[in-house]
């Protein structure tokens, strides 16, 4: 009957006024809570530290909403709200209390605004104070108790209130006035604060101070009071004094936290992996030898710690340049920058090469001077072994065998490889890169790089990831980085090595502009790089003098951590050559074990091991034929010899002592043997380019041969002109034309060796 009598006007003024309250109550603090202002983006560390921020783009240094202090909140409702959790919004209590007050002082003493009127306040951009204004704000309250919880209007009021100058919120004051989380925050700095939002001017320096004294020790007395503190607490806070002047905001990896905005451009809290127990110090590691390095003209540095068995950043330091250094190039993040990478692609090739079978760890490598084309590598010492073992190559960082190898396995299937191993980078053409890709053709980043040690070292320890590489193969890898015989400039830091034991690989690309160096180990990957943001190359930035010594310096911070155990089940036992490495032969008279990656295919047999014939008292090389007459009726000697070429024992002989030469031929011999005459450049098939002097006339190439026998003259033959003779050191200065040329050199046995090789045109 009731509503028969209600007409459909009112029901529709009734539709409409409850839709007006649902409005209400969902939109308008919706709408309020949006225009609470830009927020700074803010770097927290792993436990929740903070590890720096940006201001807000309005200038302020404001933090989005965060639990706060309970200590806090029992100051701030003591002070400000005492039934903040009975009242609807409005404290009608205080409300009557503050119209008495207002008329018997004949002025207003008093608002009656509770927290959440603040709180709308505060959203609302602190409008003019008018009667209206408070009318509106109390509506609003009401609307907004109903819409959030009580813990929820705290966490507004403590995002979004002033505590003086550009700070906005409890958590950048916190660290700015007290330099700590709010969550650390002592009752005495929690009552300071809690009276700031109030009256933010109390922070400015002078009497002010004096005021915000008085206020906050009377909120401490009406703590005790209370009974939220004891009177131990109340005397101890009594005693605190109040900061002399605002703590600068941390920041501690200003270059990471810009990486994170810049691929979440809505996010502005960020909680990271990093760790602030390593972060700090890594950074203040990294800036001191950053300032060293300044002094010779190398300007920046860069570093990045990983957990080796998550990937995940432990530390991230993008530049250095702080106190006024570096104000051109600091803010350049040289951790994603893409720089030429040296050396450090090596232990992934050698890799490759041991699961392809191309090489055993112990095996022989060439490392005599080559020209591939118009390419000429050199090693860095401008030294050459002759053969050196695979692993110890690796770990002295040798060119040559790294450019031999590239060769074999080929630049394409390297380009791939590498592209499975994490590197993006490297996104040119085999063929535009060619052989100096192992040597630093290719730019790489210190992020994805350490991040591919690491997975190097994963793989050696067993943890299952993506790369193309066995646990076999990565673990023969990292032993030999760990282990191998370094380059004398590098010795220095074999000590520090031994003490911790590191697999570390150094890299400085050409023209001295980036000096690298990556170590890791089962626990900590850790990457530097040293150079200049710009470019420029300098003559004192090696690795060995900048960034090895900067990264065992960070490894100094860490924690010890294990070695990948044996894995016995992934590889595989072979018996090789003591001598040369390879697997060993019949004629091969030492031998020892040796192990592969399990399933990889197996290298060839020993080509150095070969038996021979000697005169009975071993003096001579002789066949029987040529005992006869001088050696009648005895046998020759056979005995089983390792026997470099010679145009690798030339090289070798400098190196190793303990080397055995052949004796020479019986002085009769007339035929020297196939294998003791070899033309050393140019190689067969190649392309040469002869280069133009200075005045711009035709320049000349230099050829190469090599006999086993110091006193054998050998004689020089291109396209049917006699050039010369040559005896000891065989070197022969040409100018051929453009064109395909025919070599031919002819030894005093009347052995011959012929080359086929073509010269390009300098111009092009």
């Amino acid at each position: 009957m009731l509503l028969n009598k209600i007409s459909k006007r009112q029901i529709a003024l009734i539709s409409g006024v409850f839709c007006l309250l649902i409005f209400a109550v969902f939109f308008i603090p919706h709408s309020l809570t949006k225009k609470s202002g830009p927020y700074s983006a803010v770097l927290y560390d792993k436990n929740g530290l903070l590890l720096g921020a940006t201001v807000a783009e309005d200038g302020q240094w404001r933090f989005e909403k965060s639990t706060p202090n309970k200590r806090f909140l029992t100051a701030l409702i003591l002070v400000e709200d005492r039934r903040f959790y009975f009242h609807p919004g409005i404290d009608f209590v205080s409300v009557l209390r503050a119209i008495k007050s207002n008329i018997s002082q004949k002025r207003i003493v008093s608002g009656a605004s509770t927290i959440t009127m603040q709180t709308v306040r505060i959203l609302e951009k602190n409008p003019r104070r008018t009667l209206f204004q408070k009318i509106k704000e109390a509506l609003i309250s009401v609307i907004f108790e109903i819409r959030y919880t009580k813990k929820q209007i705290l966490e507004l009021y403590s995002a979004a209130a002033p505590f003086g100058g550009n700070v906005v919120g409890l958590e950048a004051a916190s660290w700015r006035y007290f330099g700590r989380s709010p969550e650390d925050l002592t009752w005495a700095e929690a009552s300071t604060l809690a009276v700031l939002p109030n009256q933010p001017s109390l922070v400015n320096p002078g009497e002010n101070r004096d005021i915000l004294l008085e206020k906050r020790n009377r909120l401490l007395k009406k703590l005790l009071d209370s009974k939220k503190i004891d009177d131990e607490t109340y005397l101890l806070s009594l005693a605190e004094e109040l900061p002399p002047r605002p703590f600068a905001i941390p920041q501690l990896s200003p270059h990471y936290l810009n990486f994170l905005k810049n691929k979440n451009p809505r996010q502005n809290k960020f909680y990271s992996t990093l760790d602030y127990s390593v972060q700090k110090p890594a950074q203040a590691i990294t800036e001191k030898w950053s300032e060293k390095f300044s002094s010779i003209g190398i300007q920046n540095a860069a570093s990045i710690i990983l957990d080796t068995r998550t990937k995940e950043i432990i530390a991230y330091v993008g530049n250095t340049g702080r106190y006024g250094r570096n104000l051109k190039t600091k803010d350049v993040d040289i951790i994603q920058s893409r720089r030429s990478s040296g050396s450090l692609l090596k232990p992934f090739l050698y890799a490759a090469c041991l699961d392809s079978g191309l090489v055993l760890g112990d095996q022989l490598v060439l490392d005599i001077p080559i020209r591939i084309g118009s390419y000429k590598p050199e090693n860095n010492t401008k030294q050459y072994a002759g053969a050196v073992k695979a692993s110890e190559a690796l770990s002295r960082s040798l060119n040559i065998p790294a450019v031999r190898a590239l060769r074999e396995y080929g630049i394409s299937a390297f380009l791939s490889y590498l592209k499975q191993c994490g590197f993006t980078t490297l996104d040119r053409s085999a063929d535009d890169y060619g052989l100096a890709l192992i040597l630093g053709g290719g730019e790489i980043s210190l992020y994805e790089t350490a991040m591919a040690y690491a997975t190097l070292m994963q793989g050696a320890c067993g943890i299952e990831n993506k790369a193309p590489y066995s646990q076999g193969a990565s673990y023969l890898t990292v032993e030999a980085l760990a282990h191998g015989t370094r380059p004398a400039d590098e010795a220095f830091w074999e000590s520090y090595s031994k003490a911790k034991k590191i697999a570390w690989k150094t890299g400085t690309s050409n023209g001295h502009r980036d000096a690298w160096c990556i170590g890791t180990n089962g626990r900590y990957t850790v990457g530097v790089w040293v150079g200049n943001a710009e470019g420029q190359g300098n003559m004192y930035l090696t690795s060995s003098t900048t960034s090895a010594p900067l990264m065992f310096d960070l490894f100094s911070i860490l924690k010890e951590a294990s070695w990948p155990s044996f894995p016995e089940d992934e590889l595989e036992i072979v018996e090789v050559c003591s001598k040369s490495g390879y697997i060993a032969s019949s004629n091969c008279e030492h031998k020892k074990e040796a192990y592969k990656p399990k399933n990889s295919p197996l290298s060839p047999l020993c080509p150095y091991c070969k038996i021979y014939s000697f005169t009975p008292d071993g003096k001579y090389l002789a066949s029987a034929e040529e005992l006869i007459n001088e050696y009648a009726g005895s046998f020759p000697k056979l005995e089983s010899r390792f026997v470099l070429p010679p145009y690798i024992e030339y090289y070798f002989t400098k190196q190793s002592l303990s080397y055995k030469k052949l004796p020479p031929y019986v002085p009769w011999h007339n035929q020297a043997k196939k294998e003791d005459l070899n033309i050393v450049f140019p190689l067969q098939g190649s392309n040469v380019v002869v280069p133009v002097e200075i005045d711009g006339q035709e320049g000349s190439i230099i050829m190469e041969a090599a006999a086993r026998e110091k006193t054998t003259v050998i004689y020089w033959d291109i396209d049917g002109n006699y050039l010369g003779q040559t005896c000891g050191i065989h070197q022969m200065k040409v100018s051929p034309g453009t064109g395909d040329h025919v070599l031919t050199i002819t030894d005093s046995y009347g052995t011959k060796r012929v080359r086929t090789f073509t010269v390009l045109d300098a111009a092009n």
